[in-house]
């Protein structure tokens, strides 16, 4: 993979790239796997973790290239000043069209990797809005105020909404057109059908941020062919 390919914005200070689901955002601690990180110091040397995405989870990420600008940016993830947006598909509908969802989140005790609502974890509080309503699906927007590890993922599982394709809190199910439409016929080339969404339907949308001028600084990631492959069913699916 060209790490040029996922580039969105960069400076002398940072760099922004959409990394793809199933790349990992930093070297895990096997190590054995490519990590984005590992990629950006093969181009640049010295890099500087800011903030990381689950694997699985596309979208918006932002890396340092120096230590002033790993501290600038570091602070204001930790002091709570960003904004970040994520986009994701989930099972069902929810109740509202808006929301919060303040719930505490702590490791599993038993499951290792995985977390869980608890009153003894830490503070977690997720925005959420209905962007469109599929009936079977829904197409949301996340503003997360906290960091928590897979926070989005946990908050919709507790209201029973899990993100769609989610292997940990959801059924892990792949979304097929033959799913969502009545009549369909596999192309004669085609013994099986493939699924259009077949990961986490999860992505970082977008970061606004304040850079060394004061001035606020807001970026994109645009949606994957995937998951905007299955919007374009689920909307066709859903005039009908």
């Amino acid at each position: 993979m060209k790490i040029t390919d996922y580039i969105i914005q960069e400076t002398e200070d940072w760099i922004a790239l959409n990394k793809p689901s199933g790349l990992l955002s930093i070297p895990d601690r096997e190590g054995k796997e490519i990590s984005l990180k590992n990629l950006l110091k093969e181009k640049y040397g010295n890099i500087f973790t800011v903030h990381r995405l689950d694997k699985d989870t596309s979208g918006l990420i932002i890396f340092a290239k120096n230590e002033i600008a790993h501290k600038h940016l570091s602070q204001q993830f930790e002091e709570r000043k960003t904004i970040k947006l994520y986009r994701g598909l989930i099972v069902g509908a929810t109740d509202e069209p808006k929301g919060s969802i303040n719930a505490s989140i702590t490791e599993h005790p038993a499951q290792n990797g995985t977390m869980m609502v608890h009153r003894k974890g830490k503070e977690a509080l997720t925005d959420y809005e209905v962007l469109e309503n599929f009936g079977i699906y829904s197409w949301m927007q996340f503003r997360i105020h906290t960091g928590r590890t897979h926070q989005i993922r946990v908050h919709l599982k507790e209201i029973g909404h899990s993100i769609a394709c989610d292997p940990l809190y959801g059924d892990a199910k792949p979304i097929f057109v033959s799913a969502l439409k009545k009549k369909f016929n596999l192309s004669k080339n085609e013994e099986n059908e493939r699924p259009i969404l077949n990961r986490l339907a999860l992505h970082a949308y977008l970061l606004s941020f304040t850079d060394f001028k004061g001035e606020t600084v807001t970026l994109e990631a645009s949606i994957p062919k995937d998951i905007k492959a299955t919007l374009q069913q689920l909307t066709k699916f859903a005039n009908k």
